[in-house]
Formats: structure tokens, C-alpha cells, sequence
């Protein structure tokens, strides 16, 4: 766990220095600079283009990690890297044409709730090239042991643009209805300077010519679209069908409360980026005894560290909330909900790694096919009868349902489980200091209150992480520091 935990320290460390920007950005700026339509609008285009993104990207970052180790030969090597790079332009040259000539129909089927939209449909297009592109050169770099800087880029780059274009709207060097299109030039920029990385690190020698298992690669590739679909489809479609069932305005209440719960799910981002080509170089070597280790380990260190966010959360959010305007005050239950389920996400560990690099990620695919469906529809029956709390609720019962069913495969197929009593116990301590501090406030002014519930919280809760040694790998960090008792 050496290289896993040096840079999962660093990925969750620039993580969470993205996310305070990008907190600033969306709890602050958006919701002083831009008025809700627009704000609605912006978090629509992006959402819409991640949606888009695994199939741009032609499941071509997955394949990067899962094959990259395979190949023994450096001519192997150089072949596999040009065709992941060209391949998911066989998708995205044609999507581009018949975009283009069938445009003004695709703009009467996304407009068809908020006229807003119209003009910059285009946009997504562009934002769903950038983000596939990204994905694969980080890749690239990735299975090169090299996480940080793709990470950095990844999740602080953009936001600390985003933070400079509302200083030129505040100096009045930027026009508001141009801000979008900054914002989509940032994500080009981000793409183009991820690849200059990601060659600096192994530089590209481009080859074409016969690809030791090529079947199984493009196999994958094609398949494994339907995989980053289904999560992207999971996490991202409230947004996307709350803009086309309700006024556009709700995308921004509702992006307000997902970006807070989000805030959960940093450490296992964090620690995906280098346990991801760990776990498929390990599934190559057929080494068993690591992969349970790596499961058990990531699991229990994602969910500690998860649960005192979702604490800090939990405990804060109606203090939170008094900052920011009113009207926002609606999507409370949408935090509360969706951080559970994010809680959920951490809990499963390397799960996902271990699914999508092994033999049975075809079945694995389908019964996230069945789930996207069952999102879909869901959104579809609770967004028009309960708002956005309707699609709280729809994302939390396809996230928790897709959870549990790569759980009972993993174990059920590997025989692994990720759990240990260490996760009961932390679960029992995640309860009590939640129904101690929700209903517990200090009277002063909200700021004040956040800051002393959560050193208290986080004191509590490190203390009785360290004298219960629920991680070994935390308590390692924490013996620097702190002496043993």
C-alpha cells in the first residue's frame, strides 16, 4: 500500500483543495453572480456532456489501465497506446456530422422545456470531447504510477479558472451570457495540457501493425461504454431530466445540494486514480492474496475517512445553508439523501476495480444496464410528483442498488469481501455522533457555529479512530504525529 497511499495522500490532499474552490465557486459566486436560469443552464451543459463522455471516449481510459500491463514488449506497448488513441475518433468524427445536419432537431428536443438552451447546445459537443480526451491522457499517465498531476488538473485546475472568469465578471472585463463559453475554452485548455503531460511522461511512438489480443480489447472498449454510461447515467441524469421535466432554475438548486454530498465521494476519486491500474495488474498476475488486501484496506480507509465528511455534513448542513440565499434552502433533504448514498460509494472500496478488469464485466455490465434503466425511470415517476427531492431519492435507490449488487458479485465470484468488524464498528460511531451533534447547535453566528461543531466533531471522531485502530494505515499516519496511548 506504499505508492497507494503516498499518492492517495496527495490526490485526496489537491481534491479537497479543489472542492474548497470549487465550494467557493458554487456556494458563493454562482449564486451572487450568475441568476438562477443561467446557473441552471451551465450545470445543464455540463451534466449533459459527462453523459456523453464514455461514449466519446470509446471505454479507451478503461482499456489503458486494464491491458497497458499485459504487454511485455515495448512495440507491443507503443501499438496498444496509437490505437487507444485514435480509436474514439471512429465515434466521435461521425457523431460530429450527423450532429451538424440534424442540429436544429436536437435543439427543438432539448429545448423543449427552456428556451435558454438553445443557443448553446453546441457546446456540449465540444465539452464531451474535452472531458473523453482527458480521461485518456490521464490514463496514459496512470499506469505509468503517475496519478498527482492528472489528479491536480483534474480537480483544482478548472475550478481555480472558473474562480478568475467571475473576477473579470466582477471587473466588468467579462460579460455574464459570455461565461459559458470561457468556461467550455477552460476545459480545452485543461485537455491540451493533460496530453502535453501525459507524453512528457511516456512519450508516444506512434505504430501500427498487429496487437497481440486485439479482439479482446476492442471488445472491452465497446463494452465497457455501457459500464461508465450506467455510472455516468446514475449520477448525472437528475440533472439532465430535471432540465427537461421543470423550469431550468431547479438544476441550480439541485447542483448547489449535490455539489455539498458530493463532497463525500473525494477520497474514493482520490484513491481510484492509482488503486485502479494496482488492482488490474494485480488480477494479471492472478495474485489473490493481494487483491483481498487491497479490498479490505481500501475499504475500511475510504470509509473512515468518508464517514467524518459525511459527519462534518450531516452535522453543518442547516448552518450551511442559513449563507446562502434562501430560495436554495428547498434541496436540504437532497444533501441529507444523496450524501448517504455517496457514504455507500466509499464503503465498497476498490469494488469497481475489481469488476471492470476481470473475465466478468460483461455480466457486471447488464445488471448496470438494468439499474440505469430503473434510474431513468424513477427520475421519469418522481421528478414531476416531488421536484428535485423526487430525484434525490431516485438517485439514491439506483446508487445503493448498484452498490449492493457489485458487492454480493465480488464476494459471490472472488469470494472477497471488503468488510471486517473494523466496519462495524465504524458504523456504530458514525450513528452516535450523528444523532449527537444534528440537533446540537451553539448560538452564534453560522460560520462560528461550523467551525467549533467540526473541531469538536473531528477530535472526537480522530480519537476514537486512533485508540480503536479501526485502520492500520491511519493509525500509521496518526503515530507521526500523535503518541501512541
Amino acid at each position: 500500500m506504499g505508492v497507494v497511499k503516498n499518492q492517495s495522500f496527495y490526490n485526496t490532499l489537491t481534491t479537497y483543495i479543489g472542492f474548497g474552490i470549487g465550494a467557493f465557486n458554487v456556494l458563493i459566486l454562482f449564486t451572487h453572480f450568475l441568476d438562477d436560469a443561467y446557473h441552471g443552464l451551465v450545470a445543464f451543459v455540463l451534466s449533459t456532456a459527462n453523459i456523453m463522455m464514455p461514449l466519446f471516449a470509446l471505454g479507451v481510459h478503461n482499456s489503458i489501465i486494464k491491458y497497458y500491463s499485459s504487454f511485455k514488449s515495448r512495440i507491443d506497448r507503443n501499438r496498444f497506446l496509437t490505437l487507444m488513441l485514435l480509436f474514439p475518433l471512429v465515434l466521435i468524427i461521425p457523431i460530429g456530422l450527423l450532429g451538424s445536419f440534424a442540429y436544429d432537431t436536437i435543439v427543438r428536443i432539448l429545448t423543449n422545456q427552456n428556451e435558454i438552451i438553445k443557443e448553446y447546445v453546441w457546446l456540449i459537443y465540444v465539452a464531451a470531447i474535452c472531458f473523453s480526451y482527458f480521461e485518456i491522457f490521464y490514463s496514459w499517465a496512470k499506469v505509468q504510477m503517475q496519478s498527482v498531476f492528472g489528479n491536480f488538473m483534474k480537480e483544482v485546475f478548472h475550478r481555480i479558472c472558473i474562480t478568475g472568469l467571475f473576477g473579470l465578471i466582477y471587473l466588468e472585463v467579462m460579460a455574464v451570457d459570455t461565461f459559458i463559453y470561457a468556461v467550455i475554452a477552460v476545459y480545452v485548455v485543461r485537455s491540451l495540457i493533460m496530453m502535453i503531460y501525459a507524453f512528457d511522461v511516456r512519450r508516444p511512438v506512434f505504430r501500427l501493425g498487429t496487437i497481440p489480443n486485439l479482439k479482446s480489447i476492442i471488445q472491452y472498449s465497446l463494452l465497457i461504454i455501457i459500464a461508465g454510461s450506467v455510472a455516468t447515467i446514475i449520477l448525472e441524469i437528475d440533472k439532465f431530466m430535471i432540465g427537461e421535466l421543470l423550469i431550468i432554475e431547479n438544476v441550480a438548486y439541485y447542483g448547489v445540494a449535490i455539489y455539498i454530498a458530493t463532497v463525500i465521494g473525494v477520497p474514493a476519486r482520490s484513491m481510484h486514480q492509482i488503486t485502479n491500474p494496482i488492482t488490474a495488474k494485480l488480477l494479471n498476475e492472478n495474485n489473490r492474496q493481494g487483491l483481498e488486501s487491497l479490498y479490505k484496506k481500501s475499504s475500511i480507509n475510504l470509509f473512515v475517512i468518508s464517514g467524518l465528511i459525511f459527519l462534518l455534513i450531516i452535522s453543518n448542513i442547516n448552518q450551511l445553508y442559513d449563507l446562502i440565499p434562501e430560495k436554495f434552502g428547498g434541496a436540504l433533504l437532497v444533501v441529507v439523501l444523496v450524501s448517504l448514498a455517496k457514504l455507500s460509494d466509499n464503503i465498497i472500496g476498490n469494488n469497481n476495480s475489481i469488476l471492470f478488469n476481470s473475465k466478468y464485466y460483461v455480466a457486471v455490465l447488464i445488471f448496470g444496464v438494468v439499474l440505469a434503466l430503473v434510474a431513468v425511470g424513477l427520475n421519469w415517476w418522481l421528478i414531476p410528483k416531488y421536484g428535485i427531492n423526487g430525484a434525490a431519492i431516485a438517485t439514491v435507490i439506483s446508487i445503493f442498488g448498484y452498490n449492493t449488487t457489485k458487492l454480493l458479485f465480488v464476494f459471490l465470484k472472488f469470494k472477497l469481501s471488503p468488510f471486517t468488524m473494523n466496519t462495524v464498528k465504524t458504523i456504530v460511531l458514525i450513528l452516535v455522533l450523528a444523532g449527537a451533534f444534528y440537533f446540537w447547535e451553539f448560538g452564534f453566528h453560522p460560520l462560528i457555529n461550523i467551525a467549533m461543531k467540526s473541531l469538536l466533531i473531528f477530535l472526537l471522531y480522530t480519537l476514537v479512530v486512533y485508540v480503536l485502530n479501526l485502520s492500520d494505515d491511519i493509525t500509521a499516519i496518526l503515530d507521526k504525529y500523535v503518541p501512541r496511548l
